[in-house]
């Protein structure tokens, strides 16, 4: 049997479905998820999520995939095992919902994205990494000389620096795109959602994600990706 909610988030959930809906959401955010941080009491929230999201439960589908969505990237096995049943049920309306995104801002695409992935199981690019997909930049390491770096692919042109580049002239450097037809499997899924979105903006930025950078400073060629997931840990 999997353990309840706390008596403040399962009160949070018993107003859903009034005037004040858009408050209750935020507050569970914040009970649940605050400042983005997931802990070992958000998960028992996720059978509430999942009965909204499919209609069981009164509030915003939408809403409850995203907040499940982020509680999920967090899972460990044991975690993972011990909501399969909600996960199940999460992961179809999510992707129902990401069908249906073309029309939704890139940052809405993105976040669903993400939710996809995590109900997936998958652990690395659904923990947030994807959101410098619509903030059009990384910040990096050099694998080579340890330099900081950004990777800048947006409204200020696409380079790789070595400095902060909106408020200096840093050395700059080539970004290259991957070929989009040279991607591995779940780059490429994720480019071929993108474009048939219609977020044509998010799949030029994931040739980018998944291409290669130039150090400015020593001149080694890497992976961005590779640097991306190493900031992560």
């Amino acid at each position: 049997m999997t353990p309840g909610p706390s008596d403040d988030t399962a009160a949070l959930f018993a107003r859903l479905g009034g005037e004040d809906d858009r408050q209750v959401w935020r507050d569970l955010w914040d009970h649940l998820c605050h400042q983005g941080d997931v802990q070992s009491g958000s998960f028992p929230a996720l059978p509430h999520l999942a009965a909204i999201a499919d209609g069981r439960a009164p509030g915003e589908p939408h809403e409850a995939v995203e907040l499940a969505g982020l509680i999920a990237s967090a899972t460990d096995e044991e975690h993972t095992a011990l909501y399969a049943e909600e996960l199940a049920v999460l992961l179809p309306v999510a992707r129902r919902l990401l069908d249906s995104a073309a029309s939704e801002h890139a940052v809405a695409f993105v976040d669903l994205l993400q939710c996809v992935l995590a109900f997936e199981g998958e652990r690395v690019w659904s923990t947030g990494l994807l959101e410098g997909l619509y903030q059009q930049e990384y910040e990096i390491e050099c694998p080579e000389c340890a330099s900081e770096l950004f990777v800048a692919f947006g409204d200020h042109g696409t380079f790789v620096s070595a400095g902060d580049y909106v408020t200096s002239t840093p050395p700059k450097a080539p970004l290259l795109a991957a070929d989009p037809a040279g991607l591995a499997p779940l780059p490429a899924r994720l480019h071929r959602t993108a474009a048939r979105a219609g977020h044509e903006d998010i799949a030029r930025a994931l040739t980018y994600l998944f291409g290669r950078a130039t150090c400015p400073d020593c001149g080694d060629v890497f992976p961005v990706a590779e640097q991306v997931e190493a900031n992560r840990i």
